[in-house]
Formats: C-alpha cells, structure tokens, sequence
C-alpha cells in the first residue's frame, strides 16, 4: 500500500489543538534578525528582511527546529548570511506565533490539514462569473476558512462582461461581505485600495481570472517573484504561493489554484464563533446541537433571534450546510 507523503505544511488534526509553531531560543540566535517568508520550495525559503522587499535573502530551517511547518506570510528570525547574495543561505531559527491562518484540508475525511497562509489580514475570493460558472458552495467553504482563521473575506469577481454579478452575490449579502468587481475591462481601484497596507491572500479555481489580477494590480509580477524569491530557478509556478509586494504598500500572497477546499479541521461551533451575535445565542443551544435548525436541530436557540440577526442565521446555517455536504470542488 502507498503512503502519503508527509508534506512540511501538513498539521495532523486534533479537536482542541492548534498550531502554534515550535520555536526554541539559543544564545547565539538572540541577534537574529525578523523577516517575513514569501516563499517556499524544496527545503527553502525565500524571505525578505524587516519586511522589506529589496532585502530578499534565502533561507534554510534550522536542525533545532525540527518539522516545524514554515509557510508564506511567516514571521520568523534569521541568522548567518544575511548578505542575500547568490549562493548565500541563512537560517530560520524561530517562527513566531501567528495572528491568522487559513487552512484546508484535501477532503472532508483527511487526516491531515495544510496550512495555506499565515498571518494573512484578509482572503480575497476570487470567482468567475461565467466561465467557468460561478459555484456557491466553494465561496462558502472559503469564507468559512477565512472567518475560522481570523481573515476578513472579499469577494472579487471576474469576467463581468460575461454575467451580471447582482443574482450571485445576493446569496452572501446577509453576511456583510464585501464585493469588488475586477473584469478586464473593469477598473481596480477598489481592489488596490482593499489591498493597500495589508498581508492578503488571494485563492480561487484555475480559470477564473486570478493570474490576469495578480498582474494588473503588480506590473511586472513575473520579475518581482524572481527578485523576492531566489528559490528554485525564481519563477513562480502555479503549483507554489509567493507573496508579491503591492505598488502601494502591503503584500498580495497568490496560491495555487484551488482544486479541492476539505474542511475536516473544523466544527459547527467555529463557524458560529465567528459571529459574536450568533456566538452569544448558542450557548442557550442543547448539548450536541449543530445549529442547523429544523428539523434537525428543533430547540436551536438561533431560531429566538430576530431582526438582521435572524436573517444572518439563514446564511451561516449555508455555511454549515457547505462544511457538512463532504462535497469537494
């Protein structure tokens, strides 16, 4: 029987657990330096020191710190050759905590959970309108990553000349989540003011426009990745994410194109926590309650809410129905 590869960003699940990275302190690294990490490939890291993008340096982990998973968007100290010339390699000798991570698993039923992005302030959903259609369930299970992660979502929609986008984003209008429309003959100052300043990252299927984005909201990407890399042969590939410093200021992190957006990792009581009105309500709910309402769930206390409360619990009762469907995308 074949094995799974063990992948550095993979995380087995366990209820109540998290995944804080390990970190270990030695004398000599306590004149380490921070960067952020914008990429990753075959045991390397390319990072960029203080955060600033004309700093790139590339990185090795350390031996202490063992199969600590270090992923793009990653505070982390470094030590050694900092110079960033060629063939020079640093090291990574902590990853410190981070403050949001947006994380998927392979399927429903995978053991395993990956850890996508960290320390990103916001995901920005990208989807099609047409061509290929625009699918709910895959929105749905990318805003509940992101609202579980701590990322504020936005939805982007592409090829606008195609469809109208008023029908589809009625479905997400009770959730408060903002939409910018970046067709191609569209304008993006939206977008870029949504970006500006800050970490976010972007996902969606293949085919729906996020390359074209990523493009027009960084000239040039293609260089940009060779010069923050240094990993590999410096080419972004759509099999890698990398994070690209924005025009004006902040960082766009691109990932592949989403395939499958497993959930396992999460519970009914994650997704509610995100809503504070919601999250308050619950904890008059029955023991073993899943918030889903009739009849499944007759003495749910979401049903006693009202006003815009209560027409907030019919789009969170559709996430919760997208996490328990065990449908892949």
């Amino acid at each position: 029987m074949s094995r799974r590869r063990y992948d550095e960003s993979d995380v087995r699940v366990r209820p109540g657990k998290g995944t804080r990275p390990r970190t270990k302190t030695r004398p000599e690294h306590r004149s380490a330096e921070s960067a952020m990490v914008v990429s990753v490939d075959r045991g390397r890291w390319g990072c960029v020191l203080g955060g600033d993008p004309e700093r790139p340096v590339v990185t090795m982990r350390a031996r202490e710190l063992g199969r600590t998973p270090i992923v793009v968007g990653d505070r982390v100290d470094v030590v050694g050759d900092l110079s960033g010339k060629p063939d020079t390699l640093a090291r990574i000798v902590r990853v410190a905590d981070r403050s949001t991570v947006l994380r998927r698993t392979a399927d429903d039923t995978d053991p395993y959970e990956r850890i996508v992005v960290a320390n990103a302030a916001q995901l920005l959903i990208v989807v099609a309108l047409a061509d290929p259609p625009p699918r709910t369930g895959f929105v749905e299970r990318a805003l509940v990553a992101a609202y579980v992660g701590g990322l504020r979502p936005i939805l982007c929609l592409t090829k606008s000349d195609l469809a109208s986008p008023e029908e589809f984003t009625a479905a997400f209008a009770d959730l408060d989540v903002p939409v910018v429309v970046a067709g191609r003959e569209d304008p993006i100052d939206d977008v870029e003011t949504m970006l500006a300043g800050e970490l976010t990252a972007l996902i969606g299927h293949s085919g729906v426009g996020k390359s074209t984005l990523v493009n027009r909201l960084v000239p040039e990407a293609d260089r940009a990745v060779g010069l923050v890399s240094g990993v590999g042969k410096g080419r972004h590939t759509s099999t890698q994410s990398v994070a690209l410093h924005l025009p004006r200021a902040g960082w766009v992190i691109d990932t592949p194109g989403i395939r499958s957006f497993g959930l396992a990792h999460i519970s009914p009581e994650d997704v509610v926590a995100a809503f504070s009105d919601l999250a308050e309500a619950v904890q008059n709910c029955p023991r073993g309650c899943t918030h889903l309402g009739p009849p499944a769930d007759p003495e749910c206390a979401l049903d006693e809410l009202e006003g815009k409360s209560a027409r907030r619990v019919g789009a969170v009762r559709h996430l919760l129905e997208a996490i328990s469907s065990n449908e892949t995308w």
